[in-house]
């Protein structure tokens, strides 16, 4: 069988004297949308960090399309292949809709006429970022600020995406629009892990879901399983 895409083993991370991760393992496949899910607290943004070099690991590994990236920088991972949307959004407020999109290409070596053919890509990906071009980013709708953070990370290239809470404070219309993107966007064979705290819309979008607890993956299978798992419905889904 071809190796994962993503494969993250034992990890162990924290800040300071904190231990927040506990062995946490998980594997995305080439070509899937996986999700990981749990309650706030459990150690999911700990563990994006950590796989993007912005918390070191502490023991471990995340070896991504055949290389070993524990304790490689930011830069590295992104060169590597990962791109990371993070939790609340982290756009220049002060800097247009578009030089936002064109920082996300900042490693890139395949010219202007290239990126200014992934620009109009993701105009056409999200029109909204067309009409507010020129318009700070700061001043966007919370959904229109999360457009523009997915797109700055697909202006890297990646092979691989993640994103941290694409719901969080989101209306329901903008968030089915967001994961009507992101299905358009593997199946053109972009791979993610989305983390997420709405689990009936991380179930729903996901090929393979991860369940997170007090930093270690504690169940791992099919989205349509959990989405049918007792346990996962009371605990998550309200569903007794």
């Amino acid at each position: 069988m071809a190796e994962p895409l993503l494969t993250i083993d034992d990890l162990q991370s924290g800040y300071g004297d904190v231990q927040v991760l506990w062995s946490a393992s998980l594997q995305v496949e080439r070509g899937s949308i996986a999700c990981l899910v749990g309650s706030n607290g459990a150690g999911k943004t700990t563990l994006m960090r950590t796989m993007s070099g912005l918390v070191k690991a502490r023991s471990g590994s995340v070896r991504f399309n055949g290389v070993n990236l524990t304790g490689a920088t930011p830069e590295a991972v992104l060169s590597a292949g990962i791109a990371h949307v993070p939790e609340g959004r982290r756009l220049f407020s002060a800097m247009s809709v578009r030089d936002n999109l064109l920082m996300g290409a900042y490693l890139r070596r395949d010219g202007d006429a290239a990126i200014r053919r992934d620009l109009d890509r993701m105009y056409s990906l999200f029109p909204i970022l067309s009409a507010r071009a020129m318009q700070n980013a700061g001043t966007l709708s919370g959904g229109e600020q999360q457009m523009c953070a997915i797109a700055r990370g697909l202006m890297g290239l990646p092979k691989l995406l993640l994103i941290d809470e694409l719901s969080l404070g989101l209306a329901p219309a903008i968030v089915e629009s967001l994961c009507e993107a992101l299905r358009q966007l593997n199946a053109q064979g972009l791979s993610m892990l989305v983390v997420e705290q709405d689990v009936a819309t991380a179930l729903e979008l996901a090929d393979h879901a991860f369940v997170m607890d007090t930093g270690r993956i504690t169940r791992a299978g099919p989205s349509h399983q959990l989405r049918d798992d007792p346990a996962i419905r009371e605990a998550y889904l309200g569903i007794v």
